[in-house]
């Protein structure tokens, strides 16, 4: 390896060391600080793509990886940056197509380039080789709660049972695919780009490539969306020339299958940068909505035909694709986006014609955000009735309904035959209609 490869490997541990370290000590999400992080970098798109990787496994498997170093460690070992720093070394060791040599070697040299890591090579060195050494060893305790945080795991148990709770860890530790919503036509793109048509309506990408050289991109025929992420949207029935109204919009997926369907859309959002982006999306689409940047609770508008609401929430629906939210939410986190969660919907119904329609939706897992939330919601609004959603509206899968008739999918739901394509986000939706009286 010449000096500027090995420079351009270096510079890819770097941005994944910090990147680890910042998200954990802000406690804000890994895209974010990666994005923040790699301007300063100057990486080729390769390096950032490694940097992510790396960075990404880290997550996904930290528990096993923290369990795996405390064993091969001094209890004084105590240094954030220098456990973050074996952290990205022993992730590439144990779950990476990467030579060992390069993981131990740039872990060493970024130790050496850190006054306060300078004495650690030798250490280093050390351990990793030992976990290069012993890898099957560690692979080899696989229990999937070891990389789940224990209220997130005394949490699912409590709610779906142990032999369930236990699929969803899981599928927690398997990279998520990448899936489509096109405008029309579903089964032909899906035949175009070779991919899977689920049985939802979306695309399931069977080839790992950039989403911006596939075809249809230029054209805006399609966007990317997980499968459990368009099933909101569609569960509204958006009308053409209806006035909808979609809640805390960003980044504009559930907004361009609204305004795809002929809905006249307001998308609020307290971001305008947020906005900014769904505006950029939308505009490669196509499409055209009226936006506002406003805190949802604080709009005054005129009633509206139907109001999308997916809350801002714990996002543990999305560990599978960002793994760090695990380490970075609590519960605390939760109740605080929970009570969130009730004045949005005390405000959007307060928004509903009469017979008008509201969804409301998070990417969580947990119960707080999901049914409870729901039940909630009913009995502070006896106008408010829940219009149960059938399994002909969800491709058939009713396994995905809970008793009441929400949307309930997990992360070990959807099962295809090929198990590296399986899954999808876990997702919570419930479907209510205001009385006409």
């Amino acid at each position: 390896m010449d000096q500027s490869q090995e420079q351009a490997g270096l510079g890819a541990r770097r941005l994944a060391w910090n990147a680890v370290t910042e998200t954990l000590k802000r406690r804000v999400p890994l895209d974010d600080v990666l994005d923040e992080l790699g301007q300063t970098e100057n990486l080729s798109s390769r390096d950032e793509a490694l940097a992510r990787a790396i960075a990404i496994v880290a997550f996904r498997r930290l528990g096993t990886i923290g369990q795996a170093l405390r064993d091969r460690l001094d209890k004084g070992a105590r240094d954030e940056r220098l456990l973050h720093l074996l952290a990205i070394g022993a992730a590439q060791i144990l779950y990476l197509d990467v030579p060992d040599h390069a993981a131990v070697d740039t872990a060493v040299q970024l130790a050496q380039g850190d006054h306060r890591l300078k004495h650690a090579g030798g250490l280093i060195n050390a351990v990793l080789r030992r976990v290069a050494r012993e890898r099957d060893a560690i692979l080899s305790a696989n229990d999937p709660w070891i990389d789940t945080p224990t209220w997130l795991e005394e949490g699912w148990v409590s709610h779906y049972g142990e032999p369930l709770a236990r699929q969803i860890a899981e599928a927690h530790r398997t990279m998520a695919s990448v899936d489509l919503t096109t405008k029309d036509n579903a089964a032909g793109w899906a035949e175009r780009l070779g991919g899977i048509l689920l049985p939802t309506g979306s695309i399931r990408l069977t080839e790992r490539t950039a989403i911006r050289d596939l075809p249809g991109y230029d054209e805006g025929a399609w966007w990317v969306q997980d499968a459990a992420a368009a099933l909101p949207a569609r569960l509204l029935r958006p009308q053409a020339g209806e006035r909808i109204a979609d809640l805390c919009a960003a980044p504009g997926g559930k907004t361009a299958q609204l305004a795809a369907a002929g809905a006249e859309v307001l998308a609020v959002d307290r971001s305008a940068k947020r906005l900014e982006r769904l505006e950029e999306n939308l505009a490669r689409l196509n499409l055209t909505v009226a936006t506002l940047a406003i805190p949802a609770e604080k709009l005054d508008e005129e009633p509206f035909d139907a109001i999308l609401l997916d809350a801002p929430c714990s996002a543990t629906g999305t560990i599978r694709r960002h793994p760090d939210v695990a380490w970075t939410k609590d519960e605390q986190d939760m109740r605080k986006l929970a009570a969130l969660q009730s004045r949005l919907l005390d405000k959007s119904a307060s928004l509903l014609k009469p017979g008008g329609r509201l969804v409301y939706c998070t990417c969580s897992l947990e119960a707080e955000e999901g049914e409870q939330q729901a039940e909630a919601f009913l009995n502070r609004h006896p106008h408010m009735k829940r219009d149960p959603i059938t399994p002909a509206e969800i491709g058939g899968m009713a396994e995905w309904l809970t008793p009441a008739g929400d949307l309930r999918t997990l992360p070990c739901h959807l099962t295809l035959p090929d198990h590296d394509r399986s899954g999808l986000d876990g997702f919570f939706a419930a479907r209510f209609v205001r009385s006409v009286e």
